[in-house]
């Protein structure tokens, strides 16, 4: 367990050929703006819309209109009521009054919908009608029937009291819908508003912008398909349904084609066919410029003009390629997720929708402050995701911390912030504008900011099930209190030791900040089952073991941490192998033992479990949550409080292996 591992020696002349590649490393063809790239891909791009096909009216929906609808008939079609009553003359009417009242003879004749009057209206007589129906002739008003009085003087008449002047109740053919009328233009999407006039005119089909067809396929060594067993250092490809997705809300037709291996001759075989299927071919990964990507080498050999651009200063996205064979593009998108999405949206939504018919997508704006500083990357323009947040003094853009392989980081994110590839940071408290992102627009109910637990997902779930949306940022926390100190969040979870008392979090109280308990959750150290250093021992017989073997790898967590003040107090300053290796949660601190990649760390005892690692109690630790006291009364901070003294919920987080607090 406790060897050291080596890479065995090889003799191999192609795999010491390929390391001296992949050292080597092939460069990008010329990294430019991404106006630049922009302008030379549109270059070569045919952007008006695709060819018109006919579609029955039950598949137009969200379809774009190909040539102006004229309406064929009037809508109505005839004259008709707009109430059940009496149709009649309204100079038969005139001076009607409760003191003199006029009596009308009714026709022998009752006119309901889809039926065609038979008898005239005469003057002196009234025919019954119903909501809808046709007008007979003679008749050029209608009475309501609450506005008379049925008699029968010799036959049934009705007496009317008030007078009634022409039209009255009466909707006239083509009032709505005028034969020969432009009812809608090309261009416009149908709706369920278009569906009901193209009906109203009878229309059973309708012309519209054929969508374009986009293959999707992923490529890369590491690939597995969702719902297959995970191999080893392999990843479940997110990307490939991720894109497939967008390509449908942007107005095409995605055409999943996959993932394929880092192997050139399948590669190019499957875009070749993927070109002849669709009008447009995007992939992902293997565009940059490691070992296994071969994306773009295989680009340049499908058509002319080729890659017309490889490399954009972008953060992310600077490894994008786009590319055009014959009349077709082709785009190379970035392997990690959110550099992936975010190139998409960039450089293919556009031609995807100008294809479509679709005008172009337009971007809503705010202004929010950033409250932190944010080192970024000089020469390449950066799109920084952030979350946003109601604070004490306007709208807050907290950056999300997560880089672009985060299959989360765009969706969970509420916009983005960009920063110009001349500056080389944002300072704290810069007002910038926020780009927004789908439906950012609506703010979160409650915003809960600091350490993350797997329990406090049974409280926000709770929560949810009550009606209330709620926002996590796991900031660690420190950056909980930073945050609730800013008045950024309305509850900080926290989980800090006081090195002069020994107690957990009660220092951290303040008069604008209150302590709510939450639950006691054990720390320990985690191992491999069957080390032999750890295994029968307590916790300082553990530590010594390890602190004695240069060889146990340890993995640290992210200063900032409770669990990093914790293990700095147990170390008293000595800095063991790996404890410059910080992930930011006790997932990542499990993976890295379970993996091999270190061999021991601390974390909570419901992770060890995930894992499959063994546990040595350390210290019972206090997840409590610190309370901005001028937003207790809000709504949803009070059903978070219910929340936590809910039995149900608190019985929950027991099966998780935490004890909620009393109080």
């Amino acid at each position: 367990m406790n060897e050291t591992r080596k890479l065995p020696l090889t003799d191999d002349a192609d795999l010491v050929a390929r390391v001296r590649a992949a050292a080597r490393q092939e460069q990008f063809l010329e990294v430019i703006s991404a106006e630049e790239a922009r302008a030379r891909f549109a270059a070569h791009l045919d952007l008006t819309p695709l060819q018109p096909e006919r579609v029955p009216l039950s598949a137009a929906l969200t379809r774009v209109l190909a040539h102006d609808v004229v309406a064929s008939v009037d809508a109505p079609p005839f004259d008709r009521s707009n109430v059940d009553g009496f149709a009649l003359h309204a100079t038969d009417t005139m001076g009607a009054s409760d003191t003199s009242p006029k009596v009308l003879r009714l026709n022998p004749e009752v006119i309901a919908c889809g039926h065609a009057p038979a008898l005239e209206v005469t003057p002196g007589t009234a025919t019954t009608i119903a909501t809808g129906g046709v007008m007979p002739r003679g008749a050029d008003c209608v009475v309501m029937i609450e506005h008379t009085e049925l008699i029968d003087d010799g036959g049934p008449s009705i007496e009317l009291r008030r007078a009634a002047g022409p039209g009255q109740f009466v909707s006239y053919a083509g009032s709505d819908i005028a034969r020969g009328e432009t009812l809608l233009r090309r261009g416009t999407r149908i709706g369920s508003r278009e569906i009901g006039m193209l009906a109203a005119c009878g229309r059973a089909e309708v012309d519209v912008v054929r969508r374009p067809v986009v293959a999707v396929l992923s490529t890369g060594d590491e690939l597995t398909q969702p719902g297959e067993p995970l191999k080893p250092a392999g990843v479940y490809d997110s990307n490939g349904a991720i894109i497939a997705a967008a390509v449908q809300e942007a107005g095409g037709v995605p055409l999943a084609r996959g993932a394929y291996p880092d192997d050139a001759a399948a590669l190019e075989a499957a875009v070749r066919r993927a070109l002849d299927e669709a009008d447009m071919v995007v992939l992902s990964g293997g565009t940059s410029k490691g070992a296994g990507d071969l994306s773009h080498t295989i680009i340049s050999k499908l058509g002319q003009p080729g890659i017309v651009v490889h490399g954009v200063a972008l953060k992310p996205g600077k490894p994008l390629c786009l590319a055009v064979a014959g009349n077709k593009p082709i785009v190379v998108l970035p392997g990690f997720p959110t550099s992936a999405i975010f190139t998409f949206h960039a450089f293919v939504a556009p031609v995807i929708r100008a294809r479509a018919g679709l005008p172009p997508e337009a971007a809503e704006t705010l202004t929010a402050t950033v409250p932190v500083r944010v080192a970024s990357e000089l020469g390449r323009k950066e799109f920084l995701l952030v979350s946003l947040v109601n604070g004490e003094e306007g709208t807050v853009a907290f950056p999300t911390g997560k880089g672009s392989g985060a299959v989360t980081s765009f969706s969970q994110a509420d916009g983005f912030i960009e920063i110009d590839a001349l500056a080389s940071a944002i300072d704290a408290n810069t007002e910038a504008q926020v780009t927004l992102i789908g439906s950012a627009a609506h703010a979160p109910d409650l915003v809960i900011m600091g350490s993350h637990d797997v329990a406090l997902d049974v409280v926000v779930g709770a929560l949810n099930e009550r009606g209330f949306a709620t926002r996590v940022l796991a900031v660690g926390s420190l950056g909980g209190v930073a945050a609730a100190s800013r008045g950024e969040c309305d509850v900080a979870p926290v989980h800090l030791i006081d090195p002069a008392s020994g107690q957990y979090n009660v220092h951290l109280a303040t008069s604008r900040l209150s302590l709510v308990p939450g639950w006691r959750r054990m720390q320990g150290i985690l191992f491999r089952p069957g080390d032999a250093r750890f295994e029968g021992k307590d916790a300082q017989q553990a530590l010594q073991a390890a602190l004695a073997d240069a060889s146990a790898l340890m993995v640290n967590r992210n200063a900032g941490s409770g669990t990093r003040v914790l293990v700095d107090r147990l170390l008293a300053g000595v800095r063991p192998p790996g404890y410059a290796n910080q992930p930011k949660s006790h997932n990542a601190v499990a993976a890295a033992i379970a993996q091999e990649r270190a061999d021991w760390g601390l974390a909570i005892e419901p992770v060890a479990r995930l894992y499959g690692l063994s546990f040595i109690p350390v210290a019972p630790e206090h997840y409590d949550f610190l309370l901005v006291e001028k937003r207790r009364e809000r709504p949803a901070v009070q059903a978070f409080l219910a929340a936590l003294r809910d039995e149900a919920v608190r019985a929950r987080i027991r099966t998780l292996g935490m004890e909620p607090a009393d109080g």
